[in-house]
């Protein structure tokens, strides 16, 4: 009698457990953010970290179930420092995610680090087309762009526009060359002829000596990839030289994206290629954009877009896992089928993991880049060299 009741006891005790050990939460999922929270890249490492936790705060703080607990490093965009920071991510703190970054060489010591480890890895900026072309992998995703798209899909606009004949200016350095390669191929497929490309090297600003050479060849039109200081340089020496009269200039979107207020009346009327722009008037982009404001109060811009995007693709990831980020084929199959609802516009994901998105047309008004068209819709970066 004892013994059947010492049964029944532990019987009730177990039933008691189990409900009891269901009930307990997930533990929280470790996000690891290395951006730019120093230097020259700051203000954009801020504004991907603002648009990722908006996302996140407009789910209840959670992703897939799972609370989020997050681990910062600041990675200085310096490529020699970049595998140590990742790896005090990876390592020390065993994240479950990546998050970054902007500068392309930390990216790609990120991407490595991650397709070592397995570690998910969505990058909401660095546009290197070697991230999801030789170095794709399985776990590793981006939520922003390659150099290639919004250089190809300028390529074709100048084309429409009847120009023939362009001259392309850059710094001599992966992004640029990545840059005029995207143009030069949709330029010359279109029929026109890329007569020169011309270089300098990177950050060097003096440009005076390729203006002389540009206003020499006659080209119909120029195409440039300069960002930050370089950008506000050129665009006002390129209408200093008296140029801007007689040769349209056109760019990837980095050469007016931050840069318009200290370009002032130089940049006016200029036209650049990117995939969002500051007045697209859907309802998806106000919202996001009174939410952004309401929260920061700032405007977001382009990374803070591609920071919400890297948020709302890993929650489509691991809403589809039911929180478990180690079922890494059935997150990047969830993604890959997935129509992404961005303030940008709607995209899907390629199978090598970048944005299949409309690249639009944008023309310098004031301070803003306003929307001017599409200038080629649905694009895909080629992944070249991408095998998975």
């Amino acid at each position: 009698m004892k013994l059947l009741r010492r049964t029944i006891l532990a019987l009730t005790a177990t039933s008691l457990a189990v409900p009891l050990a269901l009930a307990q939460p997930a533990p929280k999922l470790k996000v690891g953010l290395m951006l730019p929270y120093t230097g020259t890249y700051a203000a954009l490492g801020n504004a991907i970290e603002n648009g990722f936790r908006l996302y996140v705060a407009e789910q209840g703080g959670k992703l897939g179930g799972r609370e989020l607990e997050y681990f910062k490093v600041d990675d200085e965009s310096s490529p020699p420092k970049a595998t140590d920071n990742v790896n005090k991510l990876i390592k020390r703190d065993q994240v479950d995610v990546l998050i970054g970054t902007v500068h392309s060489g930390v990216a790609m010591a990120m991407a490595k680090a991650a397709k070592d480890s397995g570690t998910l890895l969505i990058v909401p900026n660095a546009g290197a087309g070697a991230i999801t072309g030789a170095m794709c992998a399985p776990n590793i995703f981006r939520s922003s762009f390659t150099m290639w798209q919004s250089a190809y899909a300028m390529g074709d606009v100048a084309a429409k526009k009847g120009h023939k004949t362009a001259v392309t200016i850059t710094w001599k350095y992966a992004a640029g060359e990545e840059s005029v390669g995207g143009f030069k191929e949709a330029f010359e497929k279109a029929g026109g002829k890329v007569v020169k490309q011309l270089t300098l090297p990177f950050p060097n600003e003096e440009f005076q000596a390729l203006l002389t050479e540009i206003a020499a060849t006659k080209p119909d039109a120029v195409y440039t990839f300069f960002a930050g200081a370089g950008a506000v340089k050129f665009v006002k020496d390129y209408a200093a030289s008296g140029l801007k009269k007689s040769i349209p200039l056109y760019g990837a979107g980095f050469l007016t994206d931050g840069t318009l207020e200290a370009q002032g009346a130089a940049a006016e009327g200029l036209s650049t290629t990117l995939h969002y722009a500051d007045n697209l008037e859907t309802k998806r982009d106000r919202d996001f954009r009174l939410a952004y404001a309401k929260s920061y109060k700032l405007q977001p811009d382009v990374y803070a877009v591609q920071g919400y995007d890297a948020a709302q693709m890993l929650g489509i990831g691991l809403n589809a896992v039911k929180g478990d980020v180690s079922k890494k084929a059935e997150f990047a199959a969830a993604l890959e089928k997935a129509r992404i609802d961005s303030p940008r516009g709607t995209f899907t994901i390629s199978k090598s993991h970048n944005p299949v998105q409309d690249i639009y047309l944008r023309q310098v008004t004031g301070k803003e880049n306003t929307f001017a068209g599409v200038a080629t819709k649905a694009l895909a970066d080629p992944g070249r060299g991408c095998k998975m």
